[in-house]
């Protein structure tokens, strides 16, 4: 794929409510957008970074500047490389896997666009639509957490994931356990906010039924995850660890992993997340597709990947709704508690032009 320019744009997207996680809290989402022209196509790539270094090393400003002044040179460089080729020719600078997964995409989605095939195709999906789960963020209270899980529920969501950290975990389940019973899929997510000196307080979340319990440690602490999976019932998941297929074998391997949430932009890229879900298919691992709080260009190709085979539990991949008022692409809509999975050729999600005028705050266009 010869590119002809790459276009950057940063958007600013206000969120219908604060989103309060163990590292922070988001009102708006800030991201970078990368839009790739060739001759025969064009597509589009959403960089998951967020604006500050906090779910990981990256961030936006870091994301274009490293864009700019290193990866682009190298693809301008390689001639026209494929989707597939992205990963190696970007192998020599060290890291960024966010920025290089948006590149990745955006040229990924302009082949199957000239080709006039879907993503989920190309991954070889085998459902038309894939069930829903939410994050719910760490709240004011346990009453407006109640009210707030009553209304996803309501909505139809089939999995409810609560964020939890200290002083706030075994009281928030205990009360949605109570209000709502057993019968609904419940896991919680801590984003390393613990250590393994926490593991007595992570045991009483066992007597809840949780499906999982994701990355309660620090992201470099594989030993740690596994001898906390030894001393505590609920199957503990990784997410930020997991950056790559082998990072995903050595996991299982050291037994640190019963469950891995895949982020394409974590990894650097849906190839990439590809071969992480095989690794753990082949290890007999469930797997489930994360989210980042994308846009309807991210949020249409993690539906793609999460209709594959290996993926066997509920994901993150929730209406458009949950984040955003007005999204840049026609809204995701819940159906029976699922999404459907984009069908058009490419990621299949358009953007809608004034919208993505209206909420952009910079951009600039890159040729070889």
């Amino acid at each position: 794929m010869k590119l002809s320019a790459v276009e950057l744009r940063r958007i600013s997207l206000p969120l219908v409510a604060p989103f309060r996680t163990s590292f922070g809290t988001e009102t708006t989402k800030d991201a970078l957008l990368i839009r790739a022209v060739t001759p025969d196509s064009e597509g589009w790539g959403e960089c998951v970074a967020m604006d500050a270094p906090l779910y990981s090393a990256e961030y936006v400003d870091g994301a274009i500047d490293v864009i700019r002044r290193f990866l682009l040179p190298r693809l301008f460089a390689a001639g026209g490389p494929t989707a597939g080729q992205v990963a190696h020719v970007l192998e020599p600078v060290k890291g960024h896997p966010m920025a290089k997964a948006a590149l990745e995409m955006a040229l990924l989605d302009a082949e199957l666009r000239a080709a006039g095939l879907p993503l989920a195709t190309f991954f070889g999906a085998t459902r038309d639509r894939v069930p829903s789960g939410v994050s719910v963020g760490i709240h004011e209270s346990i009453p407006a957490l109640l009210d707030t899980v009553a209304g996803y529920l309501a909505e139809g969501y089939v999995r409810i994931k609560l964020k939890i950290e200290p002083g706030w975990d075994v009281e928030p389940v205990r009360a949605v356990r109570e209000r709502f019973g057993d019968e609904i899929l419940l896991q919680v997510d801590a984003n390393t906010a613990y250590t393994l000196g926490d593991a007595r307080q992570l045991a009483l979340l066992d007597p809840f039924g949780l499906l999982l319990i994701e990355q309660p440690l620090a992201e470099d602490d594989l030993r740690g995850h596994a001898e906390l999976a030894r001393r505590i019932a609920t199957p503990v998941c990784l997410d930020e660890s997991v950056t790559s297929a082998r990072a995903a074998a050595d996991a299982i391997a050291l037994g640190a992993a019963q469950i891995i949430n895949v982020k394409p932009g974590r990894v650097g890229g849906y190839l990439e997340a590809r071969k992480i879900a095989a690794v753990a298919a082949a290890n007999g691992v469930p797997v489930w597709c994360g989210g980042m709080l994308e846009t309807g260009l991210g949020r249409g190709a993690n539906a793609a990947l999460a209709a594959c085979p290996e993926f066997t539990l509920p994901g993150d991949v929730s209406a458009s709704g949950r984040f955003y008022a007005q999204d840049i692409t026609a809204p995701f809509q819940l159906e029976a508690g699922h999404i459907r999975v984009p069908t058009g050729p490419g990621i299949g999600s358009d953007v809608i032009p004034d919208v993505l005028e209206a909420c952009t705050t910079w951009t600039e266009t890159i040729r070889p």
